[in-house]
């Protein structure tokens, strides 16, 4: 693998071991497990573009609900409360930012399918946090995704370690658990949010969400992709409504937001921040100028495509 020479500069102590895809499988199946039935808490380290930030996280799994409170410990305040994957309440930059990616439960992960779209193999092992890890390599058998590598802790089957790899075998992203605790339960007092976490109330409306689902669709996506879920929302400033899809490959995700322009003058955008990719189209239809935009962190060409693409069934559509 291209990846590997950076990964023996990145951890001491590394040693190869003979690759086993249905060893990888295992281990992806105990990870998706793991994160549904295992309690813990611990500090954690994210990198991205060259920026790096602390975070304490409480993660509790108790009468068949996750709780998981993460807060950030280094520049300005940030926290978040989720219930079985849904967000509720946010503090800090965090709030303008929500509507940007719509709420989603956490997702189980498949090995079955992600092996159509990933070599999946057990590449070595490590120790991070001071506790022993194996190494698994999913490697994207095309373009359109990046590459992961994971270092599962061998006790309980949790991520300490995971690096996002360009084609390139660049390292777009990191987190990296620094001390990770097992054995003791987080309390309630660990879980309650800040006195500035402010409660998140999402639209419920499923009519909504699925008139989206059926109003608008990709002429093409990559291999694997499939729509996840849809949203319908009131932009706060602008007050009209903004659709969103989700698609995911059992592992990346991107989503696609449309929006109304109503006479706005706007321009074709693309930004990247690491491995995440902001791309924005103007789109004609019938009823008037959209803004197609597409944020995941996946190939920045791949994002062009699919916001290219994108076609209101209600009606046929043309790109301006």
């Amino acid at each position: 693998m291209r990846s590997i020479p950076l990964l023996t500069l990145l951890l001491g102590g590394w040693f190869v071991v003979p690759a086993h895809a249905d060893d990888a499988q295992n281990w992806l199946t105990r990870l998706g497990q793991a994160e549904q039935q295992q309690s813990f808490h611990g500090t954690f380290v994210y990198e991205r573009n060259g920026s790096f930030s602390t975070h304490n996280i409480w993660h509790r799994v108790q009468d068949g609900k996750v709780r998981e409170r993460l807060l950030q410990l280094d520049g300005s305040a940030q926290e978040v409360v989720r219930i079985d994957g849904h967000t509720r309440c946010v503090s800090g930059t965090l709030i303008a930012g929500l509507g940007d990616a719509p709420n989603s439960a956490a997702r189980a992960l498949d090995p079955q399918k992600l092996k159509n779209w990933y070599d999946l193999a057990v590449i070595g092992k490590s120790r991070v946090a001071g506790r022993s890890a194996v190494i698994i390599s999913l490697t994207p058998r095309d373009q359109h995704r990046y590459g992961f590598e994971l270092h599962l802790d061998q006790e309980t089957g949790l991520p300490l370690k995971s690096l996002l790899l360009s084609d390139k075998g660049q390292l777009l992203e990191r987190f990296q658990f620094t001390q990770l605790n097992t054995a003791d339960v987080p309390t309630d007092s660990d879980l309650q949010p800040g006195d500035d976490c402010k409660t998140v109330a999402f639209d419920s409306d499923k009519a909504s969400a699925t008139k989206v689902a059926q109003t608008w669709h990709s002429d093409w996506l990559p291999p694997g992709f499939e729509l996840t879920s849809s949203t319908a929302r009131k932009d706060p400033e602008t007050k009209t409504q903004v659709d969103s899809l989700m698609y995911g490959d059992g592992l990346s995700r991107f989503s696609v937001f449309l929006e109304p322009l109503n006479g706005a003058t706007v321009i074709d955008t693309r930004v990247q921040l690491g491995p995440t990719v902001a791309v924005s189209r103007r789109l004609s239809t019938p009823e008037g100028e959209m803004m197609v935009t597409v944020v995941g962190e996946i190939p920045v060409g791949t994002a062009e495509r699919i916001a290219l693409s994108m076609r209101n069934d209600s009606a046929a559509t043309s790109k301006q």
